[in-house]
């Protein structure tokens, strides 16, 4: 094997192992970006799902334009896929706004985030994403500007360089992130507006693929969509996501229409199971059980026999699964449930107990 043919069989295998390929992650890939400019909701009573935090965003939209004052800065928080972005454009929308996107791994100098706040308009809004990786000399220009809409330009060089305050148009921030605990305390303090958001419920799931495969003229019945729905992890984008491969396969083999069982069909060819699992999430949860007899077990050790990155398992995996029941954090590490041993036919070791807890 040649030198380039060993660099294609490693990009094709990072490619396959890159979060946001897998078909029920919350990562956005390429793709999603596409489709989501097509079904993305632009108002609020289009916004389907997490009813707390839109009511109490609808509020403070409302109160700030009988004010006729900008609206304060806004945290949005909570595993990708849920719509922190979406939101952050209905806000922008419903004030009148215009919004500029950009993220914290984005913006690496200081000139860098110095232009983007310069250049925005009375009124309008910046949405940083993955706010929680912007440097921490970045996050030291976020404070002024965000407490008293100012900068702090520094006019030449060596011992004359002087200080020159600019002022700022009043604007919105509104940042987004999957680890809100790594947001330090004076930027989060920072926040007048801070919510998290919620994996979806099946029926709110639903009432998404229905009105996506609408606008994307999918034909479907009821029980196709709800078996789609059911399977999403919670997740509209799972969802919308699921929906598209589940609808190349009617094309193929259903003449283009999904039904339950098409649905159910498809899905098994994907290795989706009835929870929404993947092959990712039964690796994790299997090697807990099996080479480690449920735990408890470190993070750093999962992520060595899964050869992942910790992160990603804390990040991406773990939260859906401890949602629906199957893993447990506790002080000593990460525990297999009752429920997880049910789920994959396994028979749950004796515990003392309390001895996890």
């Amino acid at each position: 094997m040649t030198e380039d043919d060993s660099n294609r069989v490693w990009q094709v295998l990072e490619k396959m192992t890159d979060e946001r390929n897998r078909i029920v992650s919350g990562k956005a890939s390429d793709e999603d970006a596409r489709v989501e400019a097509s079904v993305r909701p632009s108002t609020f009573s289009d916004y389907i799902g997490q009813d707390r935090v839109k009511e109490n965003l609808q509020i403070a939209v409302e109160a700030a334009r009988a004010r006729g004052e900008a609206l304060d800065h806004v945290l949005l928080y909570g595993p990708p896929g849920l719509g922190k972005t979406t939101l952050a454009q209905i806000l922008a929308n419903e004030m009148g706004s215009s919004i500029k996107i950009s993220s914290g791994p984005l913006l690496e100098k200081k000139g860098d985030l110095t232009a983007v706040l310069t250049s925005l308009d009375p009124g309008d809004f910046l949405f940083l994403d993955e706010i929680h990786r912007l440097q921490p000399a970045l996050e030291e220009i976020l404070y002024p500007a965000m407490e008293d809409f100012r900068v702090d330009l520094i006019i030449g060089q060596g011992p004359g360089a002087r200080v020159h305050p600019y002022q700022l148009n009043r604007f919105t921030l509104i940042g987004a992130t999957t680890r809100a605990g790594l947001i330090m305390a004076p930027l989060r303090s920072r926040f007048g507006i801070v919510h998290r958001l919620e994996f979806y419920s099946p029926e709110d799931l639903l009432r998404i693929v229905v009105r996506s495969a609408k606008i994307m003229g999918i034909t479907m019945d009821e029980p196709g969509a709800s078996e789609i729905a059911r399977r999403s992890r919670g997740t509209p984008r799972v969802a919308n996501r699921l929906l598209r491969r589940v609808r190349d396969y009617a094309e193929v083999r259903a003449q283009g229409h999904i039904t339950l069982g098409v649905a159910r069909d498809a899905l098994a060819m994907l290795c989706v199971d009835e929870h929404g699992l993947d092959e990712v999430d039964r690796n994790l949860m299997l090697t807990i059980i099996e080479k480690y007899n449920g735990g408890p077990v470190g993070l750093n050790t999962i992520a060595a026999s899964l050869s992942e990155e910790e992160d990603a398992i804390e990040e991406m995996y773990e939260p859906y699964l401890m949602q629906l029941g199957l893993l447990d954090r506790t002080q000593r590490g990460r525990v297999a449930t009752a429920l997880a041993y049910k789920h994959f036919g396994k028979e749950e070791p004796r515990r003392q107990p309390g001895l996890f807890s």
